[in-house]
């Protein structure tokens, strides 16, 4: 017999956000590699083996309180402390909405993490570490990939990069994402250029959005601003740049990293702790502004050195590859039921 699994979504109603993207991807893996095996629903509330909450919607929360849920499996793709720096929420509503995000991952059975840092915090908050497993993100190696010399050209071409040094950055306009220090690597440097795809998922929610919307209005010259990209195009952004920034504040366990690895990107991020049990050597590290004008500056002059990291990304890409984590799933779900 098939396990019943029903997810219980609706990150995709917001664009340009990895919970979405992360939750694709899962929707897409099981489908195409368990079909037999697993009889997914999505959004029902009929009768399943295993509900899995993949957002905390209030009417998700409601539903905890039924026994046709079966076992209750809580996605964590944020925590109070990682919402800091990406709404503004004024209080008290920020205080209640922080205290339901715990509520609703306290109704859990089980949790699932995309990165193990956040464990510790879990249980801080009064969930018990046995119930918490680990299970990293992933990508679709089709989807994500390497384009050959002349489809790079191409795609240069196409989205005005010629012969420019180009750095990428992608996610939401926002502070938590560090945007603030990718445009005043853009000032610094005019004889590069520098493309941000994300835009403003959340309006005037967006936590510093009036400042950064003057800025987005009206770049410096050398930096774009393309706004929120279908996902099927990123492929060419990745592939047209020749170095990934993330200069993040906080994160998880970004889907943009992984999807830049699959392309064979560089990689560079703020040295944040919570990558260093996931993907510590694989990308290059700055733990400020000051640390990313400096390499940035170094690497343009060091093509060894960005091939060196073009290889890392191969190497990262392999580890979180697609056929490995489906196993994981599949083993995962059908330990709940023994």
């Amino acid at each position: 017999m098939p396990i019943k699994v029903n997810m219980f979504s609706s990150a995709s109603k917001v664009k340009g956000q990895g919970v979405g993207s992360a939750y694709e991807e899962l929707i897409r893996l099981l489908k195409t590699h368990f079909p037999k095996e697993i009889d997914l629903s999505i959004n029902r509330y009929t009768q399943a083996d295993i509900s899995h909450y993949h957002t905390i919607d209030p009417q998700f929360f409601v539903s905890t309180f039924t026994k046709k849920r079966g076992v209750k499996v809580g996605y964590v793709h944020f925590l109070p402390e990682t919402i800091e720096g990406s709404l503004k929420i004024p209080q008290p509503f920020r205080w209640l909405f922080y205290k339901y995000i715990i509520a609703f991952y306290k109704r859990m059975d089980q949790i699932v993490v995309v990165n193990p840092t956040f464990i510790d915090q879990l249980v801080k908050y009064g969930i018990k570490r046995e119930i918490i497993t680990y299970i990293p993100n992933f990508v679709r190696k089709d989807e994500f990939y390497q384009y050959d010399a002349e489809q790079r050209r191409q795609v240069r071409e196409q989205l005005g990069v010629q012969d420019r040094f180009t750095i990428l950055g992608i996610g939401q306009v926002q502070e938590r994402k560090g945007v603030k220090d990718f445009i005043k690597l853009a000032q610094q440097h005019p004889e590069m250029y520098f493309i941000w795809a994300g835009g403003f998922s959340f309006g005037r929610l967006t936590d510093g959005y009036a400042d950064l919307k003057k800025v987005v209005d009206n770049p410096p010259a050398n930096l774009k601003f393309t706004g929120i990209v279908d996902r099927n195009k990123l492929v060419e952004y990745y592939n047209a740049a020749d170095l990934f920034l993330l200069p993040s504040y906080n994160e998880l366990f970004p889907m943009s990293v992984l999807e830049a690895f699959s392309c064979g990107t560089p990689v560079m991020l703020r040295d944040l702790d919570l990558y260093h049990s996931i993907i510590k050597g694989y990308y290059i590290a700055a733990d400020n502004y000051a640390e990313m004008d400096q390499k940035l500056s170094a690497l343009v002059k060091n093509p060894a050195q960005l091939r060196d990291y073009q290889q890392r990304a191969d190497q990262a890409s392999a580890e979180y590859s697609e056929d490995h984590l489906a196993e994981i799933w599949l083993n995962y779900y059908s330990s709940l039921l023994k």
